[in-house]
């Protein structure tokens, strides 16, 4: 119950905007077995023209990181307290970050696109790693990352 009210509070700006159905949505982001730290990971999400829509997830609590997930910090203008309630702990190597959210079904097949941006201290910043389709035709499929993430998938 803890989580349930800031993920409702944050999830609202992607049901909202219609007022209208909305269905659950959930995203699995699996990452590679390395050495290093826990990474810390952000999804958001980018109309059809590249434009910030919001965050739907942040993995990592300490805020000072977050400047290296550096696509989802010009996208979003930083906006630290749009992720406040949804931010959880940073994804350690080989585990998997998997968060359901409910989007507006305006939303889905209507060009919008999920971006998965990761970093790890010491390690390497990866902006824009996965950048999935917010596409019903997408559903289940798996998509390797280009750096930590070794498998996205959305499953509407």
């Amino acid at each position: 119950m803890k989580r349930a009210l800031p993920m409702l509070a944050a999830t609202a700006v992607f049901i909202a905007p219609t007022l209208a159905q909305a269905r659950q949505v959930t995203f699995e982001t699996t990452l590679k077995a390395y050495g290093g730290n826990e990474a810390y990971v952000a999804l958001y999400l980018l109309d059809g023209a590249g434009k910030y829509k919001g965050t739907l997830w942040m993995a990592g609590d300490k805020t000072k990181y977050y400047r290296h997930l550096s696509d989802w910090t010009r996208a979003s203008g930083g906006r630290l307290a749009e992720v406040d309630g949804i931010t959880g702990a940073s994804v350690g190597s080989g585990k998997t970050l998997k968060i359901t959210v409910d989007i507006a079904d305006a939303l889905i097949n209507a060009g919008y696109k999920i971006h998965v941006d990761t970093s790890v201290e010491d390690g390497m910043d990866n902006p824009s790693e996965v950048v999935a389709p917010l596409d019903a035709s997408a559903s289940r499929k798996p998509i390797a990352g280009d750096g930590y993430v070794k498998s996205f998938k959305v499953t509407f």
